[in-house]
């Protein structure tokens, strides 16, 4: 360690007092000598000026962040009136096109941005209150584009907005956001999935209106696509419940820069689509090194060398379905049904047959190979995860504590931290997983050594490690993406009243909650590529109610494309949504 400077002029720093230097030392666990008290003074004065030095300078904005320019000049936005709204979908109305495109992959295509992304100009709300992202009682506008953003709108897009997200994007489900509960389109008055929930509903009423579900017409735009963001099954899980397609790509291929997240080792940005042709599109124009990610690693491809997953998913379709292809022994693809992810807590017997027939015919139907492989440890998948994000995710999450490793974060948010009361009550009412992760985070720092969470990161690589071994023998891996179709939206109400017995509106939340990522977490933590694919229908427990349901495609790290095609040949074999059944 070196210090940049101990001039004698902070010899009289009114802050760092000796008072305060002997309370930081019985706080670091020591007390230090009165034979060097001046010495670490004088050392504690320096560092603490040279902070506010660096904190005085004007800030810094990279120019590979700057705002695109889009038709029209100023960018405009507007707050959907109810009637144009009626899922409780949009956040804000945009219609943002370049001014200069590079490609035209996505020309006039609709598409709406989770409210996480950046985009230059545009208020971002996080699902929450505008005065705990930052000092001022009005949401804060971006000063940048996120690279996401930028890529979109270079490739022809046309932003029609941003979507709601749940608060502080910590909920797999659709009712924890401050403006409301985002409806499935399928059903209202059921979850949409979370954090995506907005992402997903508007790309499933898309979906519902060109299936001829009657009762949509009054709900306001849909989109062809959507870009959402996934921690732990947030693409995932909102594409299984709404009967769409959710990628979460393989860790460090396309860029998170300018996107608000949970913790750098589990955040991934990916899209939504009705087709897997959309989300392979999507792919080709999102992928790909863009020098400001520290979540990228020398395995991300750069930008010219990444695949045109578009144009090879096509050919692998136009391959499968000549009338004489390639014979031998070898199957088209191999195909394991991990076992162990049919047995998770709360697996409805529908939902999981749904999915084993599903990939057994249609798979099969096109020459795969379909078979049942276990892999032990994908029962502790979700609780590796959690052991290894638990003890720091709330600062950087709900705190804006700055990564470890250099990254570029949104100079418009700044988090008020520690929490306050007001934040207690606000989020106990809409969001109580916040509050959970906010205690667990302090009781860990107390009650558990360091040495915890370094090893449950090695967990973590011995987790990889048992998927990948599996993937030597199979070329994809399947499970259900969730283990029930989308459950209703709960009574946020708490009328426990003076029975203390009585279930409160935050437990009852937390376990609507429950279990719903224990398929898919894992592969955050792995940073495998996992892909819902709409497979068929399932009853739900409340009402009967015929809903979407979802299977999740995992392949080997980077090979995005393997998994693309393993959704194509899967829907080329008859595995579609299809009618939904009466």
């Amino acid at each position: 360690m070196s210090l940049a400077s101990l001039s004698e002029a902070i010899e009289q720093d009114p802050v760092v007092t000796r008072e305060l230097l002997h309370e930081v030392a019985r706080r670091s666990g020591f007390t230090v000598a009165p034979r060097h008290e001046a010495a670490y003074l004088l050392g504690l004065r320096s560092s603490y000026a040279i902070a506010k030095q660096v904190d005085l300078l004007p800030d810094y904005v990279d120019p590979r962040l700057s705002i695109v320019p889009t038709i029209g000049g100023s960018r405009k936005y507007s707050k959907p009136e109810p009637d144009r709204n009626g899922l409780s979908a949009w956040c804000n109305f945009l219609n943002l096109q370049a001014v200069k495109t590079e490609t035209r992959l996505l020309e006039n295509r609709s598409i709406a941005l989770k409210d996480t992304i950046a985009v230059g100009y545009i208020p971002q709300t996080l699902g929450t209150l505008p005065h705990f992202l930052s000092s001022k009682t009005e949401y804060p506008h971006s000063q940048i584009d996120a690279t996401v953003v930028r890529r979109l709108l270079l490739a022809g897009a046309t932003l029609k907005g941003t979507s709601i997200c749940e608060n502080f994007s910590l909920s797999p489900m659709s009712y924890t956001s401050i403006f409301g509960p985002v409806h499935n389109p399928w059903q209202r008055g059921f979850n949409s999935g979370g954090s995506s929930s907005g992402s997903a509903a508007l790309v499933a009423l898309r979906a519902a209106r060109k299936a001829g579900i009657k009762g949509l017409g009054d709900l306001g735009p849909d989109v062809e696509l959507a870009i959402g963001g996934d921690q732990a099954g947030s693409i995932r899980v909102p594409a299984a419940y709404c009967g769409i397609y959710g990628l979460k790509p393989t860790f460090g291929l396309i860029p998170y820069t300018g996107i608000a997240g949970l913790l750098p080792m589990i955040d991934h940005v990916g899209p939504l689509a009705t087709n897997i042709e959309d989300i392979a599109l999507s792919l080709t124009v999102l992928a790909g090194y863009d020098g400001l990610d520290s979540r990228m690693s020398p395995e991300s491809p750069l930008r010219d060398k990444v695949q045109l997953y578009h144009e090879e998913l096509a050919a692998f379709g136009a391959q499968v379905l000549q009338p004489k292809r390639p014979s031998g022994n070898k199957p088209l693809l191999r195909v394991g049904l991990i076992t162990e992810s049919f047995q998770i807590t709360g697996m409805s017997e529908e939902v999981a047959e749904t999915v084993r027939s599903a990939a057994m015919k249609c798979f099969t139907a096109l020459g795969a190979e379909v078979s049942e492989v276990s892999i032990p440890m994908h029962t502790l998948g979700a609780t590796i995860w959690t052991a290894a994000v638990r003890n720091q995710m709330a600062s950087h999450a709900f705190g804006g504590r700055a990564t470890d490793m250099l990254t570029h974060d949104m100079p418009h948010l700044s988090p008020i931290w520690p929490p306050n009361q007001e934040f207690y009550d606000v989020l106990s009412r809409h969001n109580p997983a916040v509050v959970l992760a906010i205690l667990g985070e302090t009781l860990l720092a107390d009650a558990m050594p360091l040495s915890s969470q370094r090893k449950a990161h090695r967990h973590v690589l011995e987790l990889r490690a048992a998927y990948d071994n599996a993937l030597q023998h199979f070329d994809v891996l399947v499970t259900p993406t969730t283990p029930t179709v989308a459950p209703p939206l709960p009574d946020m109400e708490d009328h426990s009243g003076p029975d203390p017995t009585a279930p409160s509106s935050v437990e009852r939340m937390l376990r609507l909650a429950a279990g719903s990522t224990n398929n898919t977490s894992p592969f955050n933590a792995t940073g495998h590529p996992g892909l819902s694919v709409p497979c068929g229908w399932a009853a739900s427990a409340h009402g009967g109610y015929k809903l979407p349901v979802g299977m999740q495609i995992v392949g080997r790290r980077f090979d995005d494309l393997g998994v693309l095609k393993a959704a194509k040949l899967f829907e080329l074999g008859g595995g579609i949504l299809g009618p939904r059944p009466a």
